[in-house]
């Protein structure tokens, strides 16, 4: 049984999936919208939202929980300019949007992430 084992593994061991988490997020947090696997797509939905919520505490405890977690410039980028937006929204600060193609080589289902 698999209680307490939520997640996607992605084929990867734990350090190269939370390299790989770090930099998507990373990357949505800098460019505010990426394509990438519907699986990894809705993985990282969860983190981000959770990252938002503790940036719009706006106290130095959770500017460096952030920058634990992230890398200096998305750290920064999400704590003043991203979580601001959403004083008002209690949550869904991300859309996960299932692509109309199957990616060529392999055949995987790709998702548009972004901030609403």
């Amino acid at each position: 049984m698999r209680h307490h084992k939520k997640g996607r593994k992605l084929h990867r061991k734990k350090g190269q999936r939370q390299a790989l988490f770090k930099s998507l997020i990373n990357n949505l947090v800098v460019y505010e919208k990426i394509e990438t696997t519907e699986a990894k797509a809705k993985e990282i939905k969860p983190m981000v939202e959770k990252m938002i919520t503790m940036a719009k505490k706006q106290n130095l405890p959770s500017l460096r929980i952030i920058l634990s977690k992230l890398s200096k410039k998305p750290a920064q980028k999400l704590y003043y300019e991203i979580a601001p937006r959403y004083l008002e929204r209690k949550g869904g600060y991300t859309r996960v949007i299932k692509g109309v193609k199957a990616r060529k080589k392999d055949g995987s289902k790709m998702a548009i992430i972004e901030f609403v």
